[in-house]
């Protein structure tokens, strides 16, 4: 059963999930102590007097793809959000900048026998938006999200940008829009740049924590327009 659930908002990464604790839950009204799931810890809050799931679904395409069809069983919510962050290219991105996945790609598909291009579309997918308000505590950016289970290539840069007319990559997006898609879901994912890459390089590969104090400010924006979404 639904039991009045509104939303489950989905966390990939590990440093997007630190991010969260101990001050963000702590200030979110009514929230339950973190229990566990088969992905990772969960929690139950109230947002504008509205229940509220979240949990951590783990990073990369197999476990986005399986937290959310865990979520959308277990709990049956109204709508997915999935906040997080991404990488940018350079020129076309900018770190802080946050982006409204309109449709979302899966680029790392290699079929060598039969259409590349037929399996690539099948896994794209256009998110329902419903329920996205006109306005949010900070500037958006609608864009098409790339998804692979690798950080960007800067050699592939090029390719990407010609073939997709892509500005950002993350890991996860495509497998979440896609799995909520089979449900017929609204999901609106959002995610952050904490790092441009260009093809002579990234400015957080090497250096982690580049990423991870980027991703604290970035989830701390995005968990500030949840009264807005809910």
């Amino acid at each position: 059963m639904n039991d009045g659930v509104v939303a489950v908002v989905l966390i990939s990464a590990g440093a997007e999930w630190r991010a969260l604790f101990p001050e963000l839950a702590a200030g979110l009204p009514g929230c339950t102590a973190v229990a566990s799931s088969p992905y990772g810890e969960w929690f139950e809050t109230q947002v504008n007097n509205r229940k509220v799931i979240f949990l951590h679904g783990g990073w990369g395409k197999v476990a986005a793809a399986a937290s959310t069809e865990y979520a959308i069983s277990r709990w049956q919510p109204e709508r997915i959000l999935n906040l997080g962050t991404c990488g940018g290219f350079a020129g076309l991105a900018e770190p802080g900048e946050i982006f409204l996945a309109e449709e979302t790609v899966i680029y790392d598909i290699i079929e060598q026998m039969g259409d590349q291009q037929e399996a690539i579309r099948h896994y794209s997918a256009l998110p329902r938006l419903d329920g996205l308000p006109d306005k949010l505590p900070f500037p958006l950016r609608r864009v098409r999200l790339i998804s692979a289970d690798r950080d960007i290539l800067p050699a592939q840069i090029p390719e990407l940008i010609g073939k997709f007319g892509a500005v950002a990559a993350d890991w996860e997006s495509g497998a979440i829009a896609w799995v909520a898609g089979r449900h017929n879901l609204p999901c609106i994912i959002l995610r952050g740049v904490t790092d441009v890459v260009s093809t002579a390089g990234g400015e957080a590969y090497g250096d982690i924590e580049v990423f991870r104090s980027r991703a604290r400010e970035i989830m701390r924006k995005l968990i500030s327009a949840l009264p807005d979404l809910i």
